[in-house]
């Protein structure tokens, strides 16, 4: 069979989540050749440094312990998201401050949310799982002597993009025998059927290859300009556009925080990644409703520093997806194929499901490309369009009214029909699992539960008979006796790093 070969243009995370997705599909077949080229000029954003659980079951996939990426990756665990001021202050002038865990918001397997609604002035819904008690107190999700990838807690993992992206580098190359190239692509030949045939690079070689996986980030090289494929742009949803990234050092004895922290502005919200060595803050911003320069102050003030002292990266953001995202034989990851800002670090999660979604489709036969790409086109359309509902959910339910980008975010006619119809559904019932009908739905009802009922969203209560309400109480009273064990059994989350990296070097010795 004639071999076929297959070229990732660009690296960074997408391009090398694309090469081991790709090498483990593919690994059977016979003939399969994978290089990624990289361009010496071309820079990574590497601005998203958060993860979801998912993450997990991918680095299981591609044979990465769990070990290794702890070490070399200034990585942190993740037990969730911490918000603050996405709602307004309390009567007695406190923050509103919410988590979004990982952990299932159905203790012991009851939908306890009755119970809550019914007593939602006197409970938060956090009390449904131990993560938030857990993470408030700063303790690791793991034991000292849990297993790789579990948790008391389910969990995910902060880490320097720049470092994972080489981590995914060196295991598709050494594990799957994945080729390295570096070349910078100045010009796309395309054969008479309309497929990209081959790349010229500015060294003066032309590289013929059968498929093509858009990894060049906003260039989007291949799909964008090769293909001219449009930008859905959704600008008019989510109205956050530029970000001003920084990196903080963290010190040796400082407390690392086992959660991302996404406090909400009077334009934005600001992202607080903490990883082992350092800091990644983040003041995402309406560019129509803040200028650069009280950005600037803002996240001045945020670090408690001044003003002139700030040398942030500025990124513009340009959010959306592309109407296709796999056009003959090309297809587009990571920001080629879209982007919406990081706030539920969903970059590196619709690039991780594309990139197994385009390997697993993926044909030997160019005859079957027609059926494979309309099929998976539809796939990221639904996926993008129900990830934008998500980020964008958090904007519309809020009650603060204090500031122009609050009021037009909680405007409700730039809701998609999908979110506008669960919303009004929510009013009438709590979300349940049989409201998310497609697999393709990345956030469901956990997740959902979690930010509707941290944002005290008002959902009308479900009677329950004295029964129901006694089992409800004592399964909630359970989480709390469990929470506080819990807190005399784990170790500080600095701790654990602290004790985990010196085992990892006495092992390696």
């Amino acid at each position: 069979m004639k071999p076929l070969r297959i070229a990732i243009v660009g690296g960074g995370t997408a391009g090398w989540l694309a090469a081991n997705h790709l090498a483990v599909e593919l690994k059977a077949e016979p003939g399969i050749e994978i290089t990624v080229i990289e361009s010496p000029e071309i820079g990574i954003v590497g601005v998203g440094e958060g993860t979801v659980p998912h993450i997990k079951k991918t680095l299981q996939k591609f044979g990465i312990p769990e070990a290794d990426m702890l070490a070399a990756c200034d990585t942190s665990l993740k037990n969730g998201i911490r918000f603050a001021n996405w709602m307004q202050p309390s009567r007695q002038g406190k923050a509103h401050v919410y988590y979004h865990p990982f952990s299932s918001p159905f203790p012991a397997g009851y939908d306890v949310t009755p119970y809550y609604l019914k007593y939602r002035a006197a409970l938060s819904f956090g009390a449904v799982s131990h993560a938030p008690d857990i993470s408030e107190l700063g303790f690791s999700p793991k034991r000292i002597s849990s297993v790789p990838f579990e948790g008391v807690v389910d969990y995910a993992y902060h880490f320097n993009a720049y470092k994972f992206g080489q981590l995914l580098a060196k295991n598709a190359t050494q594990r799957f025998s994945v080729r390295r190239k570096e070349a910078t692509i100045c010009a796309v030949t395309r054969n008479e059927q309309g497929n990209v045939e081959a790349l010229q690079t500015k060294e003066g070689e032309s590289l013929a290859y059968d498929f093509f996986v858009d990894c060049s980030g906003f260039h989007a090289l291949l799909l964008g300009n090769t293909y001219q494929v449009p930008f859905v742009d959704i600008s008019d949803r989510l109205l956050t556009d530029t970000a001003l990234a920084i990196q903080v050092p963290i010190k040796n004895n400082q407390p690392i925080p086992p959660y991302t922290q996404a406090s909400a502005h009077g334009a934005g919200w600001i992202w607080d990644i903490p990883l082992t060595t350092r800091r990644g803050v983040g003041f995402v911003y309406a560019s129509q409703c803040l200028s650069e320069n009280d950005a600037i102050a803002g996240l001045a003030a945020y670090l408690g520093e001044l003003p002139e002292n700030m040398a942030p990266r500025k990124i513009t953001m340009k959010m959306g997806y592309r109407e296709k995202f796999w056009v003959n034989n090309v297809v587009a990851l990571g920001l080629a194929g879209g982007f919406v800002e990081p706030l539920e670090a969903t970059s590196i999660l619709v690039t991780d499901f594309a990139a197994e979604l385009f390997a697993r489709n993926l044909p030997r036969d160019l005859s079957a490309l027609p059926a494979v790409t309309s099929y998976c086109n539809k796939v990221m359309a639904y996926t993008w369009e129900r990830v934008i509902d998500f980020i964008q959910l958090h904007y519309c339910i809020s009650d603060r009214r204090d500031t122009e980008f609050w009021i037009a975010n909680t405007h409700s006619g730039n809701l998609s029909e999908v979110l506008a119809e669960r919303l009004a559904i929510w009013r009438v019932h709590s979300p349940k699992k049989a409201d998310f009908f497609s697999r393709f739905d990345l956030f469901d009802v956990d997740n959902y539960l979690y930010v509707l009922y941290g944002m005290e969203y008002p959902t009308s209560p479900k009677s329950m008979t004295a029964y129901e309400e006694q089992v409800y109480r004592e399964v909630l009273l359970g989480v709390r006796h469990h929470s506080d064990e819990l807190a005399r059994q784990l170790v500080g989350h600095r701790t654990w790093l602290d004790g985990f990296s010196q085992a990892y070097k006495q092992k390696a010795i």
